[in-house]
């Protein structure tokens, strides 16, 4: 008898934890990430527009990406679009995938940060350390789980839904 006491109150414990981490932590936690680092690819891509010799001339002699000047315009439109649309929360999961897929190719590209991606199971460290890590983090989680109820994206959609009927609701809020 004691021990069915005690599970209620752990599932009772557990439902409200997940119930308040669902309504107060993940929007609140999203939003963090999508500041800090929506800006950080805002800046990165901003840098890259505004350096763009520098750039495709890293992209050239230090990665050997093909067509050089091409993709320093692509990958600098692609970080500050994407990290200005990532920061409010809009089209996110969209832009989200492209900035996925981006930061695959910067681990990709440079030798060291390859290696440390295709060693993350037997070796983790050097790709938590590599630079590309945290905006793939970000855009991975953005993905996954979508801008979170503080964004334009979960305003609009709760304005969709008062406009359609409370039986007609998207999936992003």
């Amino acid at each position: 008898m004691t021990d069915c006491k005690i599970c209620n109150l752990v599932q009772r414990a557990q439902a409200t934890l997940v119930t308040y981490s669902t309504l107060l932590i993940a929007p609140v936690l999203l939003l963090a990430f999508r500041v800090h680092w929506g800006l950080a690819f805002f800046r990165d891509g901003k840098g890259k527009l505004l350096n763009h010799e520098a750039v495709a001339q890293f992209f050239a002699e230090s990665v050997q990406l093909p067509f050089p000047e091409l993709n320093a315009w692509l990958v600098g439109g692609i970080e500050l679009g994407g990290g200005l649309l990532i920061l409010l929360g809009l089209l996110s999961r969209p832009v989200a995938l492209v900035l996925t897929v981006n930061m695959l190719v910067a681990y990709l590209s440079v030798e060291s940060d390859r290696a440390a991606i295709l060693g993350v199971f037997s070796d983790a460290q050097p790709f938590i350390d590599a630079d590309p890590f945290f905006y793939l983090l970000t855009s991975a989680l953005v993905l996954a789980f979508g801008p979170g109820a503080i964004s334009l994206d979960a305003l609009a959609c709760k304005l969709w839904r008062n406009k359609q009927g409370a039986s007609s609701c998207c999936k992003a809020c």
